[in-house]
């Protein structure tokens, strides 16, 4: 390891700039790797107790009051408390426009995008690393072997101790950006399948809350 910092340390301020670069994506990618895997986990079992401890209440007020404690990540009360706004919206307004089921499918659906717009942040960024790390890479590759191009054109003749450094250099640019890619490639994957499996969790439960408010009227 101490050999690769040595090698990108020698070089100029384009092959430093890209190795900083990296290094940054890498740091970054990792921190939200970790954070979302921990994120993911806590909240696929907060909404398995939320939704649980709600179909066992005796009635709306009794649910709410249980998801404040079994729903600290807050994913499937704030579907409750927009389903219950409709009761307050203003007569007269486009709020309260259209039948219940138009008003319960509107609330529902904006309070559902807010909560996986929280679940889905940082994968933008695994995105952008597994797909631009490789391309960052291939420039401190490309600048590498310019370099011995340059080395080997100022004299006209080859020797090996003119190319090595480059040309080393070249390689472990090269190896940075997969190093820092695949990673990035597989937590966007694994991640975006737990987003997936948490995502119909909560669509089913919206749908089964609309259903319920439709035909008891939001009794409590």
């Amino acid at each position: 390891m101490g050999g690769v910092w040595q090698t990108i340390l020698q070089g100029d301020a384009v092959s430093r700039s890209v190795a900083i670069l990296l290094l940054a994506m890498s740091v970054a990618s990792w921190v939200v790797i970790l954070w979302k895997g921990w994120l993911l986990r806590r909240a696929w079992k907060d909404v398995q107790t939320a939704t649980a401890g709600f179909w066992q209440a005796g009635g709306l007020d009794e649910a709410q009051q249980r998801l404040r404690t079994f729903d600290p990540r807050r994913l499937v009360l704030p579907l409750i408390e927009a389903a219950r706004t409709i009761e307050q919206a203003p007569a007269h307004t486009l709020a309260a426009a259209g039948d219940r089921s138009q008003q319960l499918t509107r609330v529902l659906r904006d309070a559902l995008h807010r909560v996986l717009h929280r679940l889905q942040y940082g994968q933008v960024l695994l995105a952008t690393v597994g797909s631009t790390a490789p391309f960052v890479g291939l420039l401190g590759t490309v600048w590498g072997i310019y370099h011995a191009l340059t080395e080997i054109g100022v004299d006209g003749k080859f020797r090996i101790e003119q190319v090595s450094g480059p040309v080393g250099e070249a390689l472990v640019m090269t190896a940075a950006g997969l190093a820092v890619a695949i990673p990035a490639v597989l937590a966007y994957n694994v991640l975006g399948r737990q987003i997936s499996r948490i995502e119909a969790d909560l669509e089913g439960f919206a749908r089964d809350l609309r259903e319920l408010l439709l035909h008891d009227g939001g009794s409590k």
